[in-house]
């Protein structure tokens, strides 16, 4: 039986017992896979790290990206003191620890330090604030990793002395090279194990990936130990069916990528692309997010940007949250895609989302205005001795069912407007019958004149 944690390295060292992720860690700018906009020749981080030049930063960027390795990285270039904490596990007694040793390897060896705190985001404000008079004196740089935007999740302060960076998720094609590399070199990697992988089945391990160079390398590396329990060095379709089976897309739905993709599907539905609307859909439906608020979503799009350019986008979305919720999963996800399209397709107007806006901003700051005498209801003798209702006109009595020339709103508000339908769909009608009643208002007031 192959036994891929019993696999030696050169010298029968124990390297191999690390993870082959941990294992398969670049050292050097030409080992790095990936983040090509920040790391070709040319480029400033590229250069400084070269160079050995040190700043503060900030690496931003999904998981599996390599912020951890571009740190280590840079003190490598550098030759700086390399200090590593968690944000998750550390506290100020790590942090006081980290200035300590920074302290005395400025002072003894004239060494440089670069502290790195992994997921920063986790730090509340008091203990980013730590780092700020450290960072000022020159006692060490400082780099911090954070799968959350920076503009959210750290301190103003800290943001100032920093510079961002952000990491892209790796492509299929970086994802490739990464398992390429991890199957072909002796050293470090899995080579001396002769491993059979074919072309397509690599695919299906960086697809599963997700742009995620961690989770590459762990599926592999349980793929092998897979196949070694079937005394096999070879890594195929059942193998890779059974490691893949419970691979999940990236999604966080308190975090920022669940907001850039309903912000993607909302956007698409409003630009009137039925296909790019329906990827986002499935992209959020396969990642695991909640069928209800994607319901909840798509009627409130269905008034913010369809309104009275079609009204039976309103029903039809909450139609579709009915099926889906009767339905369940996963028949009711095609109803929800049924009001996505069409919702795509729909005239678009926001002309009620704004007109609301403007009618309840004048709610918030026109104070309590007393609604007009003839417009009160009058229910009783004393409301009606103080002219409650009187000269009130009921629109049915009058020519077209239309009170021409009537005043609906409190006295300092009068005339105000703030629906202007727009030119598509059934608010081209409703545009004209507005025209024509507003035409009918200005008569009634030059007959009065």
């Amino acid at each position: 039986m192959v036994s891929f944690l019993s696999y030696s390295g050169p010298g029968g060292d124990d390297t191999l017992i690390k993870p082959l992720a941990e294992r398969m860690r670049p050292t050097q700018l030409d080992e790095y896979t990936g983040q090509r906009h920040l790391l070709s020749p040319g480029k400033p981080l590229y250069e400084a790290i070269a160079a050995g030049r040190l700043h503060s930063m900030i690496f931003w960027g999904p998981p599996g990206t390599g912020k951890t390795t571009l740190a280590r990285m840079i003190a490598n270039h550098s030759e700086a003191l390399f200090i590593p904490i968690s944000a998750v596990l550390a506290g100020v007694k790590e942090i006081r620890a980290a200035v300590t040793e920074a302290q005395a390897a400025r002072e003894s060896r004239r060494q440089r330090t670069i502290l790195f705190v992994d997921e920063v985001h986790r730090f509340n404000k008091a203990q980013q604030d730590a780092f700020l008079p450290h960072v000022e004196d020159g006692t060490f740089y400082f780099i911090g990793a954070t799968t959350e935007n920076p503009s959210f999740a750290l301190n103003n302060a800290l943001l100032s002395r920093a510079r961002v960076y952000v990491l892209n998720a790796l492509s299929t094609e970086d994802l490739l090279a990464v398992l390429i590399k991890a199957l072909t070199e002796k050293e470090k990697g899995l080579g001396n194990l002769a491993i059979e992988m074919d072309d397509e089945i690599k695919r299906q391990f960086a697809a599963a990936a997700d742009g995620d160079a961690r989770r590459a390398l762990n599926l592999l590396e349980i793929a092998v130990e897979l196949a070694a329990s079937q005394n096999s060095t070879c890594i195929n379709e059942a193998v890779s069916k059974e490691v893949l089976s419970g691979g999940t897309r990236r999604f966080d739905k308190q975090g920022e990528e669940f907001y850039n993709q309903i912000s993607a599907l909302h956007k698409s539905v409003r630009g009137s692309s039925p296909d790019a609307a329906l990827y986002w859909l499935c992209r959020m439906m396969d990642a695991g997010c909640d069928l209800s608020y994607l319901a909840r979503r798509i009627v409130r799009i269905a008034s913010e940007d369809i309104g009275n350019a079609d009204p039976r986008a309103l029903p039809l979305a909450i139609s579709a949250w009915e099926a889906q919720e009767r339905l369940g999963s996963p028949e009711g996800e095609l109803a929800l895609a049924h009001a996505v399209v069409y919702l795509a397709c729909a005239a678009k107007s926001n002309a009620v989302y704004r007109a609301y806006n403007a009618a309840m901003r004048d709610a918030k700051e026109s104070g309590s205005l007393p609604v007009p005498v003839h417009l009160r209801n009058a229910p009783t003798s004393l409301m009606k001795s103080l002219d409650y209702g009187k000269a009130y006109r009921y629109a049915h009595d009058e020519p077209d069912a239309y009170a021409a020339g009537e005043n609906y709103f409190p006295e300092s508000l009068k005339g105000s407007q703030y629906y202007t339908p727009v030119n598509r769909g059934l608010e081209i009608k409703i545009a004209e019958k507005l025209k024509h009643l507003r035409n009918l208002d200005k008569m009634s007031r030059t007959d009065r004149s």
